[in-house]
């Protein structure tokens, strides 16, 4: 019960990594909302109306908000000639603008609760990506989002310390069993052989097998990996504006 009496926001929570760090943040003893468009509390985390609306609810709700998750996400693959306007601007609003607008949100009402209780500490984590920290080929869209929100943690950080606020980033790898990645018509695997960008390749199993053998710990990330720098980022007291890889060693900090 490390989290007893906080209360965390998962957005995109009702599938893939948001539905496990929902689930271990429970059993930690925190209190859950789960905001996404498919369940919890409804959000579109593109839109501020609804990222404003969600932190109120909360605070009406529970009187309180400790932690901020970060984690709806999209993905687009394809090269510079495949890659549509549309597509590459969809990215970077999901992925990009949308962390800006929770970190307001969430910011905002973090601050009004330290001036009422000096003592708290709080946390907004954004969940990012290793594609986050190195360059990913014909995933360009993903990746320059993902590169620009530790930009965007790292500046937030700085603005946010004096009020007790941390903000941190945290780096899956390849979470293969989700279906970001295993979905048969719109994952990963399937976009990766459509797109070409794994060499040979003829079925989704040939994608997910090149991916495998990339990971020197032998699997792909769970939410439970990701949990457990979660809490690493919620517990100490002393860290902020950092980007944690948790890839199985197959990106590491230099």
């Amino acid at each position: 019960m490390r989290l007893k009496d906080k209360v965390a926001v998962v957005t995109g929570g009702a599938q893939g990594f948001g539905a496990g760090i929902a689930q271990c943040l429970s059993g930690e003893g925190a209190s859950v909302v789960i905001a996404d468009l498919k369940g919890g509390v409804i959000t579109d985390v593109t839109k501020e109306e609804d990222v404003k609306r969600l932190c109120d609810t909360v605070l009406e709700q529970y009187g309180r908000l400790d932690i901020f998750i970060s984690n709806a996400g999209i993905l687009k693959a394809g090269g510079l000639e495949e890659m549509s306007l549309e597509d590459f601007e969809l990215v970077a609003k999901v992925n990009y603008t949308a962390f800006f607008l929770c970190a307001k949100a969430a910011a905002r009402v973090m601050k009004a609760q330290r001036e009422q209780y000096p003592e708290r500490m709080f946390d907004i984590i954004q969940i990012n990506s290793k594609s986050g920290l190195e360059g990913s080929n014909k995933n360009f869209a993903y990746a320059g989002s993902k590169f620009g929100g530790i930009g965007l943690v790292q500046s937030f950080a700085l603005e946010l310390a004096a009020y007790g606020i941390k903000v941190n980033a945290v780096c899956p790898g390849n979470y293969f069993e989700g279906p970001l990645w295993a979905d048969p018509e719109r994952g990963l695997f399937a976009q990766y052989l459509n797109a070409g960008k794994v060499p040979g390749a003829e079925t989704v199993e040939d994608v997910k097998a090149f991916y495998e053998a990339k990971v020197p710990m032998g699997r792909g990330c769970a939410p439970e990996d990701v949990a457990r720098a979660i809490l690493y980022c919620i517990e100490q007291q002393y860290e902020t504006g950092q980007a944690i890889p948790v890839t199985g060693g197959q990106v590491m900090l230099s």
